[in-house]
């Protein structure tokens, strides 16, 4: 885990948040490649939820919403975490999050821990320029209130029968008593949801479809599967509103988390808006001649912790002619940059050629163009960061026109005409 944590920090993936300021706990800000790595990850996400189905549509709904949502949601209420201090070093934490031994994390000493008190998760702020409890509103926990709320609105313009789905991506916020493991549990994080809208009695079985669907696109998409796993909620954990829920876990270098969670949300939330708003959320089935209120399935993903996920699975170290090579063996669809292009001199008569194949190429690839060190140095570095292809122009390019690509995993080399370069690039993205 440290040797990820450096590699982010010294190769542009990821900063502490406020570091000249000496940072803030539990805030992390994604640097230029790393801000590349997890649009990609949103993207890859969007692209199998949203592009390539006919029964799934999008919304960006506000991250502000009007307080009485929280209070038809539950969350006012219930959304807590049991919180103890401790008597020795004053620090707070969870209580289901204790050792067995009971000793405190912090201090170490057999702590005697203060009465659990409920703790309420969300972030509370202010609407306009008073504060008093009329302008109390909340920064959303989760996106998926917001997809609730619009599903009236959705169904309509977008003249949709169950089985269908509204996804969403956005920030959340949570204020975390113990948050950690670099930018696995964050106060502010991002969420990839999908609410899947189904008559009532075909909830078991799209429950079940989509625990599977989302399990495979972690495959599909680089992690080993025995680096994966489904695990069922048991009875006493799950959700009030939910008669199954499963978690799609990653085997992490502190144990086995969270990825994603795929619940069975039944009927509890459209129910708790209607009544909350008096507005009717049923959908009506011409073909039965009947009202009913539909059931949710809902995967839900946190696009930060999938992106460490896809960092650590690729993450690996090898020797090569007796040298360590550290390289990211990426996913291509979720590497940050596609294709970088090395002049082998910084000699000014390989300028010219270098500028023409980086415009060949950048119009359709994320490039990076390095000259700076020898050329063996350079692909290390596009290694680390698992660019999948490096692109030389050496001085043989001046006479013949050609370019040799290099493949990160194998390290195998082609001699290419500029004239078919992009070509050659697209065809090895598509296969």
């Amino acid at each position: 885990m440290d040797r990820v944590v450096n590699l982010t920090k010294r190769r542009g993936l990821i900063f502490p948040s406020s570091e000249i300021y000496g940072g803030f706990r539990s805030t992390w800000d994604y640097g230029p490649l790393g801000v590349l790595l997890k649009r990609n990850v949103k993207d890859a996400w969007w692209r199998s939820m949203v592009q390539l189905r006919d029964d799934v549509v999008g919304i960006d709904a506000a991250i502000l919403m009007a307080p009485r949502v929280w209070e038809a949601s539950g969350h006012i209420a219930t959304f807590t975490d049991p919180l103890v201090d401790c008597r020795s070093c004053k620090e707070r934490f969870r209580a289901d999050h204790l050792p067995e031994s009971g000793a405190c994390p912090s201090c170490g000493a057999k702590a005697s821990f203060t009465e659990a008190r409920q703790f309420n998760l969300m972030f509370k702020t202010f609407v306009g320029p008073v504060e008093d409890d009329a302008s109390v509103a909340f920064l959303r926990p989760e996106t998926a209130q917001g997809i609730f709320v619009n599903f009236k609105n959705v169904q309509t313009a977008t003249r949709r029968k169950p089985p269908f789905g509204i996804a969403q991506v956005g920030k959340s916020f949570r204020n975390e008593i113990t948050p950690g493991n670099f930018t696995y549990r964050t106060r502010e994080f991002e969420q990839m949801e999908m609410e899947f809208f189904v008559p009532p009695a075909d909830g078991p079985k799209w429950f079940e479809y989509w625990v599977e669907e989302r399990f495979g696109w972690y495959v599909e998409h680089g992690i080993p599967e025995g680096k994966l796993r489904i695990r069922p909620h048991d009875p006493a954990e799950l959700s009030h509103y939910s008669t199954g829920t499963s978690d799609i876990e990653f085997e992490y270098p502190w144990g086995w988390g969270e990825l994603e969670g795929v619940a069975n949300r039944t009927d509890y939330d459209l129910k708790q808006h209607a009544e909350f708003s008096g507005e009717d959320l049923t959908f009506f089935d011409q073909e039965a001649d009947a009202h009913y209120v539909p059931h949710v399935i809902e995967p839900a993903a946190g696009a930060d912790r999938a992106t460490l996920a896809f960092l650590l699975a690729a993450y690996e170290e090898e020797e090569v002619n007796g040298e360590k090579r550290i390289l990211l063996r990426l996913d291509k669809r979720l590497a940050p940059t596609k294709v970088a292009v090395l002049p082998l001199s910084r000699k000014e008569t390989l300028a010219p050629l270098t500028a023409e194949v980086a415009g060949i190429l950048r119009p359709h690839f994320q490039i990076d163009l390095d000259d700076a060190g020898s050329i063996g140095r350079r692909y290390r570095r596009q290694d680390e960061v698992g660019t999948p292809y490096c692109v030389t122009v050496d001085f043989d390019s001046l006479e013949d026109r050609s370019v040799t690509v290099r493949e990160r995993d194998t390290m195998k080399q082609d001699r290419i005409p500029i004239t078919g370069l992009r070509a050659y690039v697209r065809d090895r993205f598509e296969s």
